[in-house]
């Protein structure tokens, strides 16, 4: 049973199975707007980001060629499935769920609420750390082209990316109004993609043969335990519904649709780039492929600034739950030019960025932040959480076999859960011995 809340008509109290009732606000953002196609394209956006240029070192070289294509595909396809659970769950009890949180408060309670939104949060937060000093590697790389006399160091220009995605969170309001961005960020991904695949097939046939089973025995256990936390990270679908909520109805079919778009051609990019980039360099490769490449100099920077654009664009999918949280509570509606709203946006995200990016500076430590996201948050949200909220869900309509299924799934992936936060943990320490704060990686 539910009821609409008197006191405030931008809340509604719902609960199931006589559960605490949680106030769910609606959004200050636009819903059921999008085509699945554009959907398709936000997904596909996520898995061909800048990221995808450290895939082959942070991927391919723990796990060498058999862990490491095995690892993906069958990433793929196990993320496709998780993903395929949540988007069947989004009209759950007879109401859109367009928030993770909200889904899972209406299913289990007020506690896992709460818990959920702070997975996600978290879940978000380190990924848009990661996409700033992504934008700090690319200028950093694209200065080194022309001038490497050391002046300019890491630091700076993961500042100077923090404050281009200041100005593009500002620009843009929400996630639907992307639109013409999303044809942008694609063509971006191609460029850097094509790129680096181009030089890299080059270097590769030019090379003598590489070395492929990098690292001590015991160092190699941890490297590999991490590295199943970033297959993960690759597919990172912790704010589904979030997404799901933009598309038109029918919301079930055509994000169904988006994701199927989104495992099937989407991937094919960065399958390549990561395969490629480790036949070409081996254990060498780098967590920056363009590191590693070598050619024209204005080929290598003109890749280097579509990577620095790309990773703005797709930080603002990332970012788009915590805008959104933001603009519903302090009620940020209307033409987002209006004096109100622009000035929210600036002081806000503006903050939230700057904070981001501070920390990037801080910790500028690329491979070890994926390990620590996909442990912390992306192995409960993408793979854990939908499995049990399918089964409570539909618990009167799966046979003893499907159960069973998913239990299996919930125990397996919690294992690799607590071992991956455990690698991340002993790499991040490692590093921090190593490096120093504001390091100029």
């Amino acid at each position: 049973m539910s009821t609409t809340s008197l006191d405030h008509p931008l809340l509604l109290s719902v609960h199931s199975d006589d559960r605490l009732a949680i106030d769910i606000p609606n959004t200050a953002h636009q819903v059921s707007n999008d085509s699945w196609i554009q959907v398709g394209i936000v997904l596909g956006t996520g898995i061909n980001s800048a990221f995808a240029l450290g895939y082959a070192g942070i991927i391919m070289v723990p796990l060498g060629w058999v862990g490491g294509v095995v690892g993906l595909i069958l990433s793929s396809a196990i993320s496709l499935y998780a993903s395929t659970l949540i988007a069947k769950l989004h009209e759950y009890g007879g109401r859109r769920h367009i928030r993770y949180r909200d889904l899972a408060g209406f299913i289990y309670g007020q506690t896992a609420y709460s818990l959920v939104w702070a997975l996600q949060y978290a879940n978000l937060f380190l990924i848009n750390t990661g996409f700033v000093i992504l934008g700090g590697q690319a200028l950093k790389a694209f200065y080194v082209l022309f001038r490497d006399d050391h002046q300019m160091k890491l630091p700076y220009f993961i500042a100077l990316a923090g404050f281009a995605c200041v100005l593009f969170a500002i620009a843009i309001p929400h996630l639907s109004a992307l639109r013409v961005w999303l044809g942008f960020s694609t063509f971006f991904s191609l460029v850097y993609v094509c790129i680096v695949i181009s030089l890299s097939l080059k270097d590769g046939l030019q090379a003598p043969p590489r070395d492929y089973i990098p690292g001590t025995k015991s160092s190699g256990i941890w490297a590999t335990i991490g590295a199943a936390a970033n297959l993960v990270f690759a597919y990172n679908t912790g704010m589904l519904p979030e997404i799901q909520a933009t598309v038109r109805e029918p919301v079930v079919k055509n994000m169904i649709k988006a994701l199927n778009f989104q495992f099937t051609l989407g991937i094919v990019p960065m399958h390549a780039v990561t395969y490629i980039g480790y036949w070409a360099y081996g254990s060498n490769a780098s967590s920056y492929l363009l590191n590693n490449v070598s050619g024209p100099i204005w080929l290598k920077g003109m890749a280097n600034i579509a990577a620095f654009l790309q990773a703005i664009i797709a930080l603002h999918i990332f970012a788009s739950p915590t805008y959104e949280f933001l603009d519903t509570k302090y009620g940020i509606k209307g033409s987002a030019l209006a004096c109100k709203n622009l000035g929210f946006r600036i002081v806000v995200r503006g903050g939230y960025l700057v904070i981001t990016a501070f920390l990037s500076a801080l910790l500028p430590f690329l491979g070890d932040f994926m390990s620590l996201t996909g442990a912390i948050s992306t192995f409960p949200l993408t793979f854990i959480l939908p499995n049990h909220m399918y089964i409570v869900a539909k618990r009167k309509k799966l046979s003893l076999l499907q159960k069973i299924w998913h239990w299996l799934n919930i125990f397996f992936f919690s294992c690799i859960s607590v071992a991956a936060l455990v690698a991340a943990l002993k790499l991040i320490t490692v590093d921090s011995k190593t490096y120093y704060v504001f390091a100029d990686l």
